[in-house]
């Protein structure tokens, strides 16, 4: 159940700002235990999708900052900034998986509004699906083992 939690946390860290590795202790576990490959599979998924919750959350609390002199956006970069997440923004929510782009996109998705239960969706393919293939590659699916 320890490592459980260690894997929820770390993958709930993963998706915030934080510089943390979740996938690495995912494939320790799967190999310490490759029949829960389901369970871990489900609690990377939860933990890391709340994660990027979070991070939505706080891009409808920045929103609310707008307009103060000290807020790091002008008005102008903003408009832009919606204009280009109108055009990309909700299927750039599939490459929220990725590291470095992938946290920064949750957090925008949130300041430009994006509907929550859209957000939930995509968010959960996109790092559900990345947990999936770092499983089957773990476990050799893909190599026919």
């Amino acid at each position: 159940m320890l490592s459980l939690w260690a894997l929820f946390l770390s993958a709930f860290g993963a998706a915030t700002l934080l510089p943390l590795q979740s996938e690495a202790v995912l494939v320790g576990l799967v190999l310490r235990e490759p029949e829960a490959w389901l369970t871990l599979l489900l609690v990377a998924t939860l933990g890391n999708v709340l994660g990027s919750i979070v991070n939505w959350l706080l891009g409808r609390a920045v929103e609310h900052l707008r307009g103060r002199r000290w807020f790091p956006f002008s008005a102008a970069q903003l408009e832009r900034a919606q204009r280009r997440y109108q055009r990309w923004g909700q299927w750039s929510l599939l490459l929220s998986w990725m590291p470095v782009i992938g946290d920064p996109l949750t957090l925008i998705a949130g300041i430009m509004r994006e509907p929550f239960w859209r957000f939930l969706l995509l968010v959960t393919l996109a790092k559900g699906g990345r947990y999936l293939i770092v499983l089957l590659i773990t476990l050799g699916w893909f190599n026919g083992q």
